[in-house]
């Protein structure tokens, strides 16, 4: 008599594992988009900078998205905290001389606190009158940058911030010097806040912000308090925005002014739009083609920004839901081909057992 359990075991070992292999990529399959975007820069384009550059600016449309996209929150005063993030980073880098780390947390620090100030008075508001209040808080902002040279630099911004390597008790470990060593630390910081912002979304404070952006006045019903969150919302997008400025601050060696104006904060604005709302990899998608379609543009003509309009509008009018909406779209539209070519194999495969 012979023995088939053993075999039969390990036949069926593969077969139960693939199902597990699917909920893992399933489940982490933004993570791996992320990833894969990360890879895919450094073989696609020439310039280190350009490529950190989208990096920067996913991280902003991350801090953005998550007002807009889960919270329902339509705020201009992501400007703010772009630039404040990049004037903490430069104060500290260049007054104090303290480390990258340091500098980092700093802008994130300021970021925070910022977003506490802006939003404690914005949330109060809702609609038009939000909107306005953000607005003016930004203008707000900027005037008190302008104004005060000897702490900002005033027109000129701040110059000459330097990018020291990371080290540990005077020796160093991971150099920054150039452009691409700069890309990888900036990559490995925005895996990071990436997978933190993945798991906040996921989290029973993620569900309440939708729940609020979907339906404010049942979510207070239920109990929730609205402002709250609404309030931590806005510190969370102010903290990694305010890290996304540090970084830009930090790639090009200067906090201009412009980074805190409210032109900042519509140009993030629109690379959520464009990504897609609601999805933190579509802010990636939005950020990627912002950057790069402007800086392909900018080769062409001068007055690129008319030609971004006129893709501005088409966006608007027929890609509501941004590029991640297209993709969803894309996919449904190959999904059956692929379910029906699966239940041939299906049946294929029963027809060769019997």
């Amino acid at each position: 008599m012979i023995d088939t359990s053993k075999s039969a075991a390990t036949k069926a070992a593969p077969r139960a594992s693939q199902p597990a292999l699917r909920r893992a990529l399933h489940r982490y399959r933004f993570l791996l988009l992320a990833l894969l975007v990360v890879c895919i820069l450094p073989l696609t384009l020439r310039s280190g900078s350009l490529a950190t550059e989208v990096l920067v600016f996913a991280l902003a449309a991350l801090g953005c998205n998550l007002l807009l996209g889960h919270t329902g929150l339509l705020s201009f005063g992501q400007g703010i905290f772009f630039g404040l993030g990049s004037y903490s980073a430069g104060l500290v880098l260049t007054k104090a001389a303290l480390p990258v780390p340091v500098a980092l947390l700093a802008a994130i620090a300021i970021g925070a606190i910022a977003a506490a100030i802006v939003g404690w008075f914005s949330i109060r508001q809702r609609g038009t009158y939000f909107v306005m209040l953000t607005l003016a808080f930004g203008q707000l902002f900027y005037f008190l940058a302008y104004t005060t040279p000897d702490l900002t630099g005033g027109d000129n911004g701040l110059l000459d911030i330097p990018r020291p390597a990371l080290g540990l008790l005077g020796k160093e470990l991971i150099p920054l010097a150039s452009p691409w060593q700069y890309y990888g630390f900036v990559a490995v910081l925005f895996l990071v806040v990436f997978w933190l912002l993945m798991r906040v979304s996921h989290s029973v404070f993620g569900r309440t912000l939708l729940a609020i952006r979907d339906n404010e006045a049942r979510a207070a019903a239920v109990g929730y308090d609205v402002k709250r969150f609404k309030l931590m919302a806005f510190v969370v997008s102010g903290a990694v925005t305010g890290l996304a400025g540090a970084l830009h601050a930090l790639m090009t060696g200067i906090a201009p002014l412009s980074n805190i104006d409210y032109h900042t904060s519509e140009m993030i604005l629109v690379m959520t739009v464009i990504g897609g709302t609601g999805n933190l990899f579509a802010s990636v998608l939005g950020a990627a083609f912002y950057v790069l379609f402007a800086d392909w543009l900018s080769t062409l003509w001068p007055r690129w920004l008319l030609l971004l309009g006129i893709v501005l509008m088409a966006v608007s009018l027929y890609m509501q839901r941004g590029l991640w909406g297209v993709g969803e779209r894309i996919w449904q539209a190959l999904r059956p081909n692929q379910e029906a070519d699966a239940d041939t194999a299906a049946d294929d495969t029963a027809k060769e057992r019997v």
